[in-house]
């Protein structure tokens, strides 16, 4: 029986925290830059909890 592969690009986009969670970057942190405030941009630079009903599917893609 082969075994299942991890999708690619689940892999680079979301991490596994110890405890089981599934963290993924804010988005918004890619272009115009200059527009936002430093407040803005602090926040949207933390890593966010997925939502569970996302981290159910992205389990799936990671092969957990």
């Amino acid at each position: 029986m082969p075994k299942q592969k991890t999708h690619s690009g689940a892999k680079k986009r979301f991490k596994v925290t110890g405890s089981g969670k599934i963290m993924k970057q804010q988005a918004g942190m890619r272009h115009n830059l200059e527009v936002k405030s430093g407040q803005r941009k602090r926040r949207l630079n933390t890593d966010q909890v997925l939502a569970p009903q996302d981290a159910k599917v992205v389990k799936k893609l990671l092969g957990l």
